[in-house]
């Protein structure tokens, strides 16, 4: 079979299809890793690409990822079988005194699909649980969201928390958020800020690589 057709339904968000092209390529004893790749990550790229260029949005983002857990949800065991490893581990969240999680989700979603391995810590996120999380998950990136300008100071003291805790050296932290710009991550001394969901996921693997 072939695995476009993976790729072409997930993007159109046909959650169903995927689930039955995913089994069928599995049957038919094509590699877990293969079928992730070329079926599920791929298609996931050209939805991370078009949003970026505004031809697709949220919504479409969305049922998208759906249909990718879907897939992935068949493979997983596989994956695991064959001694796949995520590419990284990325641990993300909130800060502590926020609660909105739209962007958090879409940068997940977009990390997920770039077939690295997500720890969700949710909204409201104190910065020890961040360094917690990552020291005990042996995350190699800590991904902080603030949506308000009264929280943003919070992802300061995010990277005070990871220099305290002697992990600084190897977890990135990266920042987001409608209130933030590249000049206060400079300020605070985090690694990256990227404007988008899909540019900090394209960041990302490159700091797992």
């Amino acid at each position: 079979m072939n695995l476009q057709d993976i790729s072409i339904k997930l993007q159109a968000g046909k959650a169903k299809d995927v689930k039955i092209l995913v089994q069928q390529a599995i049957d038919e004893g094509i590699p877990a890793q293969t079928i992730l790749e070329e079926g599920l990550l791929s298609g996931m790229n050209v939805i991370g690409e078009k949003f970026k260029n505004n031809e697709v949005f949220v919504p479409e983002v969305l049922v998208a990822a759906r249909a990718m857990n879907m897939g992935a949800s068949l493979l997983k065991p596989l994956l695991a079988e064959a001694g796949v490893k995520a590419s990284g581990k990325v641990c993300i969240g909130t800060v502590k005194g926020d609660l909105h999680d739209i962007g958090k989700n879409l940068v997940k979603m977009m990390l997920e699909g770039k077939g690295l391995e997500v720890i969700d810590l949710g909204t409201d996120v104190a910065p020890e649980t961040f360094v917690r999380t990552a020291q005990e998950e042996d995350c190699r990136i800590i991904c902080c969201s603030a949506l308000l300008t009264t929280t943003m100071g919070v992802m300061g003291d995010v990277v005070k928390a990871a220099e305290s805790a002697g992990i600084r050296e190897r977890v990135k932290i990266m920042v987001g958020g409608a209130p933030v710009t590249d000049a206060f991550c400079s300020q605070i001394g985090a690694d990256a800020y990227t404007p988008d969901a899909a540019t900090a996921a394209d960041v990302a693997v490159s700091f797992c690589s």
